[in-house]
């Protein structure tokens, strides 16, 4: 099944959410300070790539993060709100690359780039669960 031709370049969406304690660096365990952490960035654009692409794919696939490359260039506090933003910019088979950007009420806080491959939800999920029988 070719799936890129449903693809349209420049596919966008966003996704939003306000720094909470939940969402801090300290609660992550990726930083010793209270601000907004890396990896709660990383999964906004993340959630904004695959809202950007989900509704153009066929029932039963879905899409999965793959690589990532962003720069965390500024600190957000708690409280603050965050919006990240993702564009489809490469179609290559089941292979899909994003631009991603996240903003805070003051600005750009972090942009990089985003892969993430379609894939058929039931039988990779499949797959995956086989390791734990592998592991008993």
């Amino acid at each position: 099944m070719t799936l890129e031709f449903q693809l349209a370049l420049g596919l966008k969406a966003e996704k939003t959410e306000t720094v909470t304690d939940k969402n801090t660096a300290i609660a992550y365990g990726s930083g010793g300070i209270a601000v907004y952490a890396t990896p709660a960035m990383i999964g906004l654009m993340e959630g904004a790539s695959l809202a950007a692409v989900e509704a153009a794919l066929p029932a039963g696939f879905t899409t999965v993060g793959t690589q990532v490359s962003v720069a965390h260039a500024a600190a957000t506090p708690v409280g603050m709100a965050v919006r990240a933003e993702a564009e489809l910019t490469a179609v290559a088979g089941k292979k899909l690359a994003f631009a991603v950007r996240a903003y805070d009420e003051a600005g750009l806080i972090g942009e990089g780039t985003h892969e993430r491959y379609i894939v058929e939800a039931a039988p990779f999920v499949a797959k995956a669960n086989k390791k734990l029988a592998a592991k008993a």
